[in-house]
């Protein structure tokens, strides 16, 4: 049951909240209940009140942290199941795969793959950011040295290994790094605690089933660990959607927080070599409820649709996606290419983007700062207008840039041909067709 703000009011110290600068005791209990406020931010709570709120007020799933400097990352922390009941916290992560069963042309190949998926789209970077490194007696390779060569590449790691040994000496060339461990089952889970807490890492747990998954669990928080993630991959596709979904709903719908911990999902094991069926379940398991999906190569072509998907999830559906305002030049375009301008709603600049890159036209796209709204949207709003676009030249110095002075404004806004002309006084404004799937045989036409 939710903490509500009454239960937090009745533990807190009533203090004079002039002292410390905080709302009233009882708005800030409330922000406290709502989740907009952290409880540590009065400093008049009592030690054993705090950690009795804190405990109470954290999300049914525990929010944990893996990687390190630069490289780390956040896991978990949701508090729902749904994109439409509220924005999710922790985006899922990427890993692609080594084993020390593969050869040394195989693992070669895989490692210089692994930097190819590297781009910005709409401000955020789209890479591969872990590499899951797997460990199989039957393999022929050191699996050390392997680990030396996974951690070179700057990528968090997820050690894959069940041999407590093993695991151990891996640990040693890679710890600092803060790797995940994912070796833990019902049969080794005390020798593994002892080994991730010595090296201060994240613990995966796997089992035959959830039933055995829960009571591995339950056991290691027993021994004091709650650094851990969970391995939901079954024997089959159907088997780890099942204890993917489930685990989460139990988490978050019925309060069994053992069950709350971030999942690994991998895909290499239920659909090995099958590159296509990974790629589908690359993006099954970003809905559904992978916190690390793990794959056995992520190629650039399988990562834009998939990081798209990811973009679409793992944003608040109530900030719009923008693009950065600025010159965008397409098709080799330089000073003297014709200029067109839009908006810096991010799915209209990449309809736009598209279609002026298709008709293979060269031309310098100026997106204004139009607040993220789409075109019709941000000129009833007052961002897109002639004064704005004006204004927006003149302070990102676009005539000093540029020495075309033919600007193609969207069709859409037609009737502000009149008064850009009269702000831009040097300026041919052009009017382009209505829909950007026009522009293709529009740009083609007027060159």
């Amino acid at each position: 049951m939710a903490l509500k703000g009454l239960d937090i009011f009745k533990l807190s110290p009533k203090k004079n909240c002039k002292e410390c600068g905080c709302p009233t005791c009882m708005a800030f209990s409330m922000k406290v209940a709502q989740g907009s406020m952290d409880i540590s931010a009065c400093p008049h709570f009592a030690p054993e009140a705090l950690a009795k709120l804190s405990a109470a007020t954290e999300p049914p799933m525990k929010t944990i942290k893996v990687g390190a400097g630069d490289a780390e990352m956040t896991l978990g922390g949701e508090t729902v199941l749904f994109r439409h009941e509220k924005t999710f916290v922790s985006k899922t992560r990427y890993a692609s795969s080594l084993c020390n069963c593969m050869d040394d042309a195989a693992i070669e190949a895989r490692l210089a793959d692994i930097p190819k998926v590297d781009y910005e789209r709409i401000g955020e970077r789209m890479f591969v950011e872990m590499v899951y490194v797997n460990y199989t007696p039957e393999g022929n390779g050191d699996y050390v040295e392997l680990v030396k060569k996974a951690a070179a590449t700057g990528r968090v790691l997820i050690l894959g290994c069940k041999d407590v040994e093993v695991a151990k000496a891996a640990l040693e060339v890679c710890k600092d790094g803060k790797p995940v461990l994912n070796g833990a089952d019902a049969s080794n889970y005390e020798a593994m605690n002892a080994v991730a807490t010595a090296a201060g890492v994240v613990l995966g747990v796997s089992g035959a089933n959830l039933s055995e998954i829960h009571d591995t669990v339950e056991k290691l928080e027993g021994l004091g660990n709650k650094n851990l993630v969970i391995d939901v991959t079954g024997e089959n596709v159907k088997d780890t959607f099942a204890n993917a979904v489930q685990l989460r709903k139990a988490a978050l719908k019925d309060g069994d927080r053992t069950c709350g911990y971030p999942s690994i999902v991998n895909t290499a094991k239920i659909a090995r070599g099958d590159s296509h069926k990974q790629a589908a379940l690359l993006s099954l398991f970003t809905m559904k409820y992978g916190s690390i999906v793990v794959a056995e190569n992520i190629t650039y072509a399988e990562a834009l649709p998939l990081y798209g998907l990811r973009q679409n999830l793992f944003t608040d559906p109530q900030k719009p996606m923008k693009v950065e305002p600025g010159i965008y030049p397409l098709n080799g375009a330089d000073e003297n290419s014709i200029c067109l301008t839009t908006v810096d709603f991010a799915l209209t600049y990449f309809l736009v983007s598209g279609e002026l890159e298709r008709s293979g036209v060269p031309v310098n796209l100026i997106i204004n700062d139009a607040g993220g709204l789409s075109v019709l949207t941000s000129w009833a709003a007052g961002k897109f207008s002639a004064s704005t676009i004006a204004k927006f030249f003149e302070e990102h110095q676009i005539e000093e840039k540029v020495k075309s002075r033919k600007l193609i404004i969207p069709g859409k806004v037609a009737v502000l041909k009149g008064e850009i002309e009269a702000k831009l006084p040097n300026w041919e404004v052009i009017i382009a067709p209505n829909e950007a799937v026009q522009l293709v045989k529009f740009m083609k036409d007027f060159e």
